[in-house]
């Protein structure tokens, strides 16, 4: 037996391949599906079933592209109405896999239709794929259908978690679905797999009582994406085929221009952050390369055409991934060399003011500038915030921006630096002509010791002491 991972860094994203002699599995496939099949061959195996923990959210799910490469089964829950595949799965189904038996358990909270898989040897239970049911360290986020309906989602989940994964050995290795940085649960640990007998000693939600976990579950904010309804459609209903799908062009200087002014068109620049700050098109959107693998969903319209400025002309094939795995698919070119073509050109480009930490505290002492913190909600609960500034996420900006006074210039700030670059160009968007980006963000403030508050979890997500009258 063999199991790999194939991690989707950013979006912080596991899905597995497990083989068994010359029958494969993939569990919760990506969208850009060639890795399952350079694996498959690689182990001389043809890959038999692809089996889906739930219909996710974060991402466009890869099942009907992988079938269309290998002719292999679909398999999820029956408990959801899936446009697409051959088996709807209930509690205890099985599958075989070479020598392997996949058993499916019903494990609702997340979603309704939520599955588990555990994957027999012989008659021993080597492990489980537990979806966003259980992370290391964490469990799955149970808001996904509103507010009023999380508290019965919450208890779902403790009884799918206690009455039935908590039920299995303590020594099954344990594979989920998102590692740190996901944004489907909370505090996520960075190891995987971990192991049944370890969350059961260290997960602090396993260590609760029913209320308890329910009431923790209630008073996490985790923030929701307005790209997530769309993603769920996807992946109900099924995406477009990707093979079916033209590449972005490469577009030298005069096509590019003439693109750049269609009807609802785009331009993302790619580079890092103190690249765009030196200079960038006007009104162009900054997304660094690693937050095009998330944030693109945050704050673009999904159907929106899109022109992308890049550091090298090798990183469009990273891109085009990265924006097809969220639905992204009207990706209509790059500039040929760049910012360097732009510039030499003599064409128009804006750029931004930059103040270090001791700088930024200065101008605050003398009210000079406005700082807003763009990070998310439960970072200004966990970490600290600055004094005075306006707590507003990026992904919040543009529909906040006529509440941010224009008096004097706007200074930004994240934990390092990349949100910040985001939402100065979204600002820019606005109409904020005197824009600072805070170098170094909050953990450049913090490491020179500079003072913090805290906001408390019980305060509503955007006091009004925290923004002006509008």
């Amino acid at each position: 037996m063999k199991v790999e991972a194939v991690k989707s860094e950013g979006l912080a994203h596991n899905s597995y391949y497990i083989q068994s002699g010359s029958e494969a599995a993939v569990i919760d496939p990506r969208r850009d599906c060639t890795i399952y099949t350079e694996l498959a061959s690689r182990d001389c195996a043809k890959i038999k079933y692809i089996l889906e923990t739930h219909r996710n959210e974060d991402y466009v799910i890869g099942s009907l592209e992988l079938q269309n490469m290998t002719d292999a089964e679909i398999g999820h829950s029956k408990e959801l109405q899936f446009r697409y595949g051959e088996h709807n799965l209930v509690d205890e189904d099985t599958l075989n896999v070479g020598h392997l038996k996949i058993k499916a358990l019903y494990t609702p909270g997340h979603t309704n239709e939520s599955l588990c898989y555990i994957v027999f040897e012989g008659m021993e239970p080597r492990m489980v794929f537990t979806g966003d049911t259980l992370f290391a360290g964490s469990v799955g986020r149970t808001d996904l259908y509103g507010k009023d309906r999380q508290r019965t989602q919450a208890e779902k989940l403790y009884e799918s978690i206690y009455e039935k994964l908590l039920m299995l050995d303590d020594s099954l290795l344990v594979y989920p679905s998102h590692g740190a940085g996901s944004i489907c649960g909370n505090a996520i640990k960075g190891f995987e797999p971990t192991t049944m007998g370890l969350e059961k000693r260290t997960n602090p939600y396993l260590q609760l009582s029913k209320e308890e976990f329910i009431q923790k579950s209630i008073d996490t904010e985790l923030f929701v994406p307005r790209y997530f309804k769309r993603m769920e459609e996807l992946n109900l209903n099924g995406p477009q085929i990707m093979a079916n799908m033209a590449d972005p062009e490469m577009l030298e200087l005069s096509e590019f221009e003439k693109k750049r002014h269609e009807q609802n068109m785009i331009v993302v620049d790619t580079r890092m952050p103190y690249s765009f700050a030196g200079s960038h098109i006007p009104n162009s959107l900054s997304m660094w390369l690693r937050g095009t693998s998330a944030y693109p969903g945050w704050i673009m319209d999904i159907n929106q055409p899109i022109l992308f400025v890049l550091e090298r002309p090798e990183d469009i094939g990273k891109v085009t991934s990265q924006f097809r795995r969220l639905g992204f698919d009207n990706l209509r070119g790059f500039l040929c060399g760049g910012m360097n073509t732009w510039q030499e050109a003599g064409k128009p480009f804006h750029n931004f003011r930059t103040l270090t930490a001791s700088e930024l505290t200065e101008k605050l002492s003398r009210n000079e500038v406005t700082l807003i913190d763009v990070r998310e909600p439960n970072e200004w609960t966990e970490d600290s915030y600055i004094e005075g500034a306006l707590l507003i996420p990026f992904a919040e900006l543009t529909e906040k921006a006529g509440s941010i006074p224009k008096d004097k210039p706007v200074a930004v700030t994240c934990s390092v630096g990349n949100r910040t670059s985001i939402a100065l160009s979204l600002l820019e968007q606005a109409g904020f002509a005197q824009l600072i980006n805070a170098l170094g963000g909050m953990t450049a403030w913090t490491n020179l010791g500079y003072p913090t508050t805290k906001r408390f979890s019980s305060a509503p997500q955007f006091p009004s002491s925290f923004l002006p009258a509008a």
